[in-house]
Formats: structure tokens, sequence, C-alpha cells
């Protein structure tokens, strides 16, 4: 009987299988620059004066700071430390906008407004430079930020204290655009937070919520605050002559009628 020759199999099916091989190697190849192309893609843009997203920020964080008067050397260091923690936690694409109070009802000296781009820490290194974006952080925003956390304090005396005026002021430059209707919304004020203007004066009336209302300043300086968390870095000047309670508990109640979302005082440490 005839031996059957056997099939040389080894070879067509080696060749099958680095078909395969490859097969899959060139699909993950081609899913592996998709999935960088669609995260280079969706990668967010950046303003390059503002560094904040193109689009809209993420959420908008205002500080008021009220230098117009001498503060004591340990509210100053006080006021400098919490600073120094409110810039560390601005979450990325978060833009913060510092005001300071001058003694003119409603103007103000705004000295920055950046959102913060991120720092070298957060890059992705397979679509971005982490050294630029370093950098960028640096030059842009905590630099900038550190600058003004050191010149806190150094204000010049001022006829009048307008803080109503102030508030209303950022409400409508920083919250008030319709694009930002829907963001997280923070307002810090770090003052005395001893009213004094020609409408309206502590000093001439005490911290009399009924005296207040009896003036034009409730519909002079009214502002709706809704959605809008409102943080007070309440200080005392050196010679003050008001209970820290009694200002907290009048501002308060006028937060509260142009619905402000919340409220909350903290008190510095320092002269009493």
């Amino acid at each position: 009987m005839a031996r059957r020759r056997r099939r040389k199999t080894n070879g067509s099916t080696g060749a099958i299988v680095l078909g395969i091989l490859l097969l899959v190697l060139t699909v993950a190849i081609a899913g592996g620059f998709g999935f960088l192309y669609f995260k280079a893609n969706n990668q967010v843009v950046l303003d390059e004066t503002t560094l904040c997203p193109v689009t809209s920020p993420t959420s908008i964080t205002a500080v008021l700071i009220d230098v117009s008067d001498p503060i004591s050397p340990v509210t100053e260091k006080d006021l400098r430390n919490r600073f120094e923690e409110l810039k560390d936690n601005i979450p990325v694409g978060g833009q913060i906008v510092i005001y300071e109070l001058t003694d003119k009802a409603g103007k103000l000296n705004r000295v920055f407004i950046r959102c913060n781009p991120g720092s070298g820490e957060q890059a992705d290194e397979l679509i971005s430079n982490p050294r630029f974006v370093q950098k960028r952080w640096e030059d842009g925003f905590d630099a900038p930020l550190q600058q003004i956390a050191e010149r806190i304090g150094t204000g010049n005396s001022g006829d009048q204290s307008p803080i109503l005026g102030g508030i209303q002021t950022i409400n409508l430059e920083a919250f008030g655009m319709h694009d930002y209707a829907k963001l997280p919304k923070r307002l810090i004020v770090a003052s005395d937070m001893i009213e004094h203007t020609s409408i309206f004066s502590m000093y001439r009336t005490g911290i009399a919520y009924d005296k207040f209302e009896a003036s034009s300043a409730p519909q002079e300086f009214r502002t709706p605050l809704d959605n809008v968390a409102v943080e007070v870095w309440e200080f005392a000047r050196p010679g003050a002559s008001f209970s820290a309670t009694d200002l907290s508990v009048f501002w308060a109640r006028w937060l509260k009628a142009n619905g402000a979302s919340s409220t909350r005082f903290i008190q510095l440490q320092g002269v009493e």
C-alpha cells in the first residue's frame, strides 16, 4: 500500500499567524493614533491674554480688597495666608478677578484677571510640553498673584469706604455676563466692613439696619447676588469702635436681601 504524503502546513500556518499579528498590530497603531488625535482635538484652547478657555471659564472667583486704611501686622499676615490658600485652590480653568476698593463709589481698581491654566504637573505629556505649561502657569498666574499678596495692606487712606458700591460693581462686571449665568460664582470681601459714603455712613448712624433702610442706599446699591456664594474676611482696624459681630449681622442681612446663595464670615486675627 502506498504511503500518503504529509501535507506541509507549517509554512502556510505561520504565514496566517503572521498576517493576523500584523493586522492586530496595524489596528492597535491606528487606534493609538486615533486616540492621540482625539485627545489633541479635544484639548482645551486657552486665550493668550486671560489664559481662560476660549469657550468660557469654568468658575469665577472675585476678590474685593479694602486697603483704604492701615491694618495691623498680624491681620496683614493672616490676610496674606488666606490669599495664598485661595490662589492655590483656584481650579484649572477657573477665573480669579481681584479688585482694590477706592474711595469713589462704584470705582474699583481691577488689578488682576486670569484663569488658572494648569501647571506642568497637570500637563499631559502625550500631547503637550510640561515645561512650557509650567512656565505659562508661573509667569501668567502664580507670580503675579504672589506680587499682589506681597503688597496687601499697603493701601492709602481714603475719604470714603464704599463697600456696597464695590460689591455692586463686581456683580455687574465679573459675574454679569450672560454666558456666565450658570457658572459657579464666589465673592470674597476682605474689609473692616464699615460702610462710609455720603449716601449712608455707619460712622453717622451706627450699625442700625433700620436707619440703613430709611436711607436711599438699599435702592441705590441693590444688586441681585443670585447663585453667588459670599465669603467675608472681616478685620478690625486699629482704634475701631464697632463690634465685629454686629457688623456681621448687618451684612448678613443685606446679602440675604440681595439673594446671595450663601454667606460666610471669617474674623481675621489682629486688633479687636
